[in-house]
């Protein structure tokens, strides 16, 4: 009995936990900011070969601009959207190929999806190979 006892208070414990934790980052975590902005998105293929693309928008994060410019396809994920293509470019999972996309030169810590943008902020989407 002693023993369920514990095992209650410890998932009553793990459950305020976790929703004070999603609290905090909803009251402190990334967020975009509303308005005009302009971005700019270096496409970088295999070769190295780069085509960089100067987004305008309203939107307050990275899939809204992506997506409203049409340089992404992908599909749905627990994680948000996952990044299959980008510019047509389709990542060929055969060949362990995936997009990797930084910000400044630094992997996003983000997905695509709550990735907030500013105006004047660069990124860059990179076909990369190897897991």
């Amino acid at each position: 009995m002693k023993n369920k006892k514990k095992l209650w208070i410890g998932i009553a414990v793990v459950v305020v936990l976790a929703l004070l934790l999603g609290s905090v980052y909803a009251v402190w975590g990334p967020k975009g900011t509303a308005g005009s902005k302009t971005i700019v998105v270096s496409v970088v293929d295999t070769t190295g070969k780069s085509e960089n693309f100067t987004l305008h928008t309203d939107e307050e994060y990275l899939r809204g601009a992506l997506e409203e410019a049409k340089l992404v396809e992908g599909s749905e994920s627990n994680y948000g959207l996952f990044v299959t293509a980008v510019n047509g470019i389709k990542a060929d999972d055969a060949k362990q190929e995936w997009w990797c996309f930084t910000k400044g030169g630094e992997m996003l810590a983000t997905g695509v999806d709550t990735t907030p943008i500013a105006d004047g902020d660069q990124f860059e989407a990179t076909l990369t190979v190897g897991y």
